[in-house]
């Protein structure tokens, strides 16, 4: 997540960027062509990229592809050093909160006539909501011109310690009916157990945003122009969170947290349930020695509606690039080429882009999670796009951030938190909107 400084910082470096400036090789006419990518990612995925990037310099003989990979950490400095050097890359990760600026600024090339023709991909075989992450008509996001190709979709799942359960007498939840909040509490507490380094917690630290949209509330009102956290859903659904670990013994506290994060824990089968991503199943398959599966996102009561997010990276392409046909062929090839996609499926990184793939090979994987379909529902049906891929900048998401964690520790409540925010965040966000303007 950017720090509020760093998404200044690329707002300001994207104005300094003029048409034609790019560090994209010399030319399409020129013979053999040079790409550059830019990315970040674990070592795996590092590796995935790379076969994938000789499986494309193999169907495209005539370019070569210099890929960039940089710390997570250290990527927006790095991108945004490039683009006020006009150098910016061919084709480079993007994440949601940077789509408004670097279109605004004219840093990124509009990709929608590529995507209606081109060689490589059909869009109807493309997760609509993947494709609707990355575009933008100029005042609401989701709807126009399209400036990206989903490097991925990233269904936010929760998986659950199928060992633990049945050792705690806990049957397999029902794929389609999510438990209660209520429920969930009780089973947690059936699940945690033990003492100091032995101890077992039933819940990893749970989701904020699936607790705040299941109980109907958000950080912003539906048009994006207001601060909603202290509205009475909201502020309930940030203590609920917070009391697993300080009043209802079931989540690690946050010292816990920090001395064994819980994606270790549960690896060392020490936690019952935990949110999890499809890029955590290649490490899960290696190291996981129980079996694991998916199961629906709690919910405060029977009638309400589960809900977690999706997210995802995109591939945006330079506008400046001297080579625009070949860099767009590199995003396309590495969001959809059948071959790169089965890659990255098979290596555990991602649920395919493409619709038929993932229905006639990921379903039929004989690798957990069995409820692969539960990432599916999360695409279609119950996954909310983050709030803050809405406004022109994550600044005010920023100033909710920079210390909730005081309410995890129970240094003040979810409603004093809430409230002592408020103003600033507003603030942020009408920034945001009179910048956009």
């Amino acid at each position: 997540m950017r720090t509020r400084t760093a998404a200044v910082a690329l707002v300001a470096a994207t104005a300094l960027v003029l048409a034609g400036c790019s560090g994209g090789g010399s030319g399409e006419q020129s013979g053999d062509r040079t790409v550059t990518f830019m990315g970040w990612g674990s070592p795996q995925e590092v590796d995935v990229f790379k076969d994938m990037i000789a499986q494309y310099e193999k169907k495209y003989p005539g370019v070569k592809v210099d890929y960039i990979s940089v710390p997570a950490a250290d990527f927006q400095t790095k991108l945004q050093t490039m683009i006020a050097a006009k150098k910016t890359p061919d084709v480079f990760y993007m994440v949601g909160e940077n789509l408004q600026p670097l279109v605004k600024n004219g840093v990124i090339a509009d990709l929608s006539d590529y995507v209606a023709d081109n060689e490589i991909f059909d869009a109807d075989n493309v997760w609509k909501n993947a494709i609707d992450l990355w575009k933008f008509d100029g005042t609401t996001p989701g709807q126009g011109a399209i400036y990206a190709l989903p490097k991925d979709i990233g269904p936010f799942a929760l998986a659950y310690n199928k060992d633990l359960f049945a050792a705690a007498g806990i049957p397999d939840p029902d794929p389609e009916v999510p438990w209660t909040w209520d429920e969930f509490v009780a089973n947690a507490k059936k699940l945690t157990s033990g003492e100091g380094a032995d101890k077992t917690y039933g819940t990893a630290p749970y989701s904020l945003e699936s607790a705040v949209w299941s109980n109907d509330a958000d950080w912003l009102n539906a048009d994006h122009t207001k601060v909603s956290v202290t509205d009475p859903k909201f502020v309930e659904a940030l203590q609920w969170v917070a009391d697993l670990s300080l009043k209802e013994g079931v989540a690690p506290s946050s010292e816990e947290e920090s001395s064994l994060g819980s994606f270790q824990r549960f690896i060392d089968g020490k936690i019952g349930m935990m949110g999890i991503g499809p890029w955590s199943q290649g490490q899960f398959w290696d190291e996981v020695t129980f079996d694991w599966d998916l199961m629906p996102w709690p919910v405060p009561t029977p009638t309400s509606s589960e809900a977690t997010w999706y997210g995802g990276v995109g591939f945006a392409v330079s506008k400046a690039s001297k080579n625009p046909t070949d860099a767009e062929n590199l995003a396309a090839f590495l969001a959809f080429n059948e071959d790169a996609q089965r890659t990255n499926m098979e290596k555990g990184q991602a649920v395919p882009n493409l619709i038929d793939m993932t229905n006639d090979e990921y379903l039929t994987m004989d690798k957990p999670p069995a409820n692969k379909q539960q990432f599916i529902r999360i695409i279609e049906e119950v996954g909310h796009r983050p709030t803050q891929t809405f406004t022109y900048n994550g600044d005010w998401w920023n100033v909710f951030s920079s210390n909730v964690a005081s309410v995890y520790r129970g240094e003040v409540t979810a409603a004093e938190y809430t409230k002592s925010v408020e103003a600033e965040m507003q603030t942020a966000l009408d920034d945001a909107i009179a910048t956009a303007k």
